[in-house]
């Protein structure tokens, strides 16, 4: 038995950040299929696309063979569970924290013998976030953020982004939610948002292009001291709402950048 035969071979993989992972632990060969929200690494573009988020082609996935799933919280459930009832085996991360990032590495590592690589990764992940939050420690103040995840309702940040959010240097204005796993318990409200005051606003509007002006003309906004300073910005979502390593390397040094910006105005 070769070493290759002993770990999974054609994995499909149902969001984003398992196949970056795959590919930064250089096993992208093992890639068979990907979510058609893929965009990192670009190279992994070229594989069949076989889901979106809550939905799959399971016409596709069949005929590639997997002999390895990799599924992506509650939502991706019912897809798990036919997938399970069509005899693939399904691993399913649930990460919502960065520390719960690192771990869904290190196992994804060890589900293909490459525990040494995803160890090396993990370890190398931390270390960047330790140099964002020196540069952070830098700053002269920690200014308020609002990071709105979704427009209509208002949703306020995921744990790991609000986490990012204090590593890049910035308080999150509602640090009572950040334990909220699901985005119906984040729900917020515009005039408790504007009561709160944040002097940065990042939006990430997963599936769509955040829209300025949505943000800036909301009643009661226009006091608001990130709309009044012009510090209201875009992250897109594959680079912060993906729960591996685009969040913990892009994402937090988008969100430090901004941050940065209006912590000397």
């Amino acid at each position: 038995m070769t070493a290759s035969s002993r770990y999974p071979t054609r994995i499909v993989c149902l969001t984003e950040e398992t196949t970056e992972t795959l590919y930064l632990l250089g096993e992208g060969d093992r890639v068979v299929g990907i979510s058609g929200y893929t965009v990192r690494p670009p190279e992994a573009r070229s594989k069949p696309k076989v889901s979106a988020f809550i939905n799959a082609r399971f016409d596709k996935i069949d005929a590639l063979r997997p002999d390895l799933v990799l599924a992506f919280s509650d939502l991706q459930a019912d897809i798990a569970a036919e997938l399970i009832r069509r005899g693939y085996p399904v691993v399913t991360f649930n990460q919502r924290s960065i520390a719960e990032i690192l771990q869904a590495i290190r196992i994804i590592g060890g589900l293909v013998g490459a525990a040494d690589r995803a160890e090396a990764l993990a370890g190398s992940l931390e270390r960047g976030l330790g140099d964002i939050r020196v540069r952070a420690a830098a700053l002269p103040r920690r200014p308020r953020v609002f990071f709105e995840e979704w427009d209509s309702p208002l949703i306020s940040g995921i744990s790991w982004v609000e986490e990012l959010v204090e590593v890049a240097g910035g308080a999150p204005v509602f640090p009572e939610l950040r334990g909220a796993r699901l985005a119906k318990d984040r729900i917020v409200q515009p005039d408790e948002v504007a009561r709160r005051d944040p002097e940065v606003i990042i939006a990430s509007w997963c599936g769509k292009a955040m829209k300025k002006r949505t943000i800036i003309e909301r009643s009661g906004w226009s006091q608001v001291s990130a709309v009044a300073r012009d510090q209201v910005y875009e992250v897109k979502s594959t680079y912060i709402l993906q729960p591996g390593p685009a969040s913990l390397t892009e994402g937090v040094r988008r969100v430090h950048e901004h941050i940065a910006r209006a912590a000397i105005l």
